[in-house]
């Protein structure tokens, strides 16, 4: 990826399903808009049903040299994919029967499961090609310097700092750190699943109480948080499991309505007023925050509490204001500084939200 991404090549995500649509967008936003700062931002476009045929986007759009990477297996996917591969795309793929040339199957058996490991996945793919592209003489074509400096990758891979002189030992490290990254984002999410389990319970408590008397819940977020919510709505409105449909909005969805707003008023205004348009008293928000300090879900949660809606935060780092001020009635803190593992632990936390819903419904 890294090689192609060098040459100039692009990378297109596909997703038909509801959820994998969550995925594509997830992938293209990381790629587009790096958290490492100072790091270059990698063309990457996400490609769903809004847009129609997957298949005839892929051919408008993809060109040799890109990658693909499907979500899904779904049959508009596969055909999608194989073109890609026909046209000269390095294909890449999170689940079996597609033809990529690179299949990353979970296959744990719950597509809640299967699908946060490939959250992970992609998250390590996106890092590791900042990795290669720091380590000059990992990429072919490229000239070999004796010593490798990761420069401001060196907080995702800290032994990458260190000077060396040895591409297969750089290589072997990297290695051992996938690994590593593997077990730390298992024991978050025991630890958020464990100590967590009271407020998820509560929440979800809530939450049944607002879907029977008629409500609906508002998601939001930003960024890769948005795409957690594109998902979580989902999951509620059409879960992969079977379960019946809830009413759910996803306040990050009408590009249009979202623009408006942070081009007349500002973008902290750009999910509250949303609140103010579609929450009724009665209703729930549940907003996704890495930070829990951004001021439009500060504002929107301000907002929720006012028409009375019941409020649940899921945020990382040590909380941030929500959780310092208490400011949803139900705070769930992800305790850990890396973005994409605290992602990765609320892709955990809202599914077991979600199948306690169903259990207490």
């Amino acid at each position: 990826m890294a090689e192609r991404f060098a040459r100039g090549g692009r990378l297109i995500a596909l997703g038909v399903t509801p959820q994998s649509r969550s995925d594509a967008r997830h992938v293209a936003v990381e790629f587009v808009h790096p958290v490492i700062v100072g790091k270059r931002a990698l063309p990457a476009i996400g490609l769903t049903l809004e847009g129609g045929e997957l298949s005839r986007q892929v051919d408008l759009v993809a060109e040799a040299g890109d990658i693909a990477i499907a979500h899904d297996a779904e049959r508009e996917t596969v055909v999608a994919l194989a073109l890609a591969r026909g046209r000269g795309c390095l294909t890449i793929a999170f689940d079996a029967g597609t033809g990529a040339e690179y299949e990353l199957v979970p296959a744990t058996g719950d597509p809640f499961v299967d699908q946060e490991i490939a959250e992970t996945a992609y998250h390590v793919l996106w890092e590791l090609c900042h990795v290669f592209f720091d380590h000059r003489g990992l990429l072919g074509g490229r000239d070999q310097r004796r010593t490798h400096d990761s420069g401001a990758s060196s907080f995702l891979y800290p032994f990458l700092s260190e000077s060396q002189d040895d591409l297969e030992a750089v290589l072997e490290d990297v290695r051992r750190s996938v690994v590593l990254k593997a077990e730390e984002v298992g024991k978050l999410r025991e630890q958020v699943l464990v100590e967590g389990r009271a407020t998820l319970e509560a929440a979800a408590a809530a939450l049944c109480s607002a879907f029977e008397g008629g409500g609906t819940l508002l998601v939001l977020g930003n960024g890769g948080s948005a795409t957690d919510a594109i998902d979580v709505v989902a999951d509620f409105r059409a879960a992969p499991q079977g379960w019946p449909a809830r009413r759910a909005i996803d306040l990050t969805e009408d590009v249009a309505i979202i623009t408006a707003i942070a081009n007349d008023i500002g973008p902290a205004a750009i999910f509250a007023r949303q609140v103010i348009a579609y929450g009724r008293s009665g209703d729930a928000l549940l907003a996704l925050s890495t930070s829990g300090g951004s001021e439009n879900v500060i504002e929107a949660l301000a907002e929720a509490r006012r028409r009375e809606l019941v409020t649940v935060a899921m945020v990382g780092y040590d909380g941030g204001r929500i959780a310092a001020e208490q400011l949803a009635d139900h705070v769930l803190v992800v305790g850990s500084e890396n973005i994409p593992r605290i992602q990765e632990a609320q892709a955990t936390a809202y599914h077991a939200l979600r199948e306690l819903v169903e259990l207490a419904g």
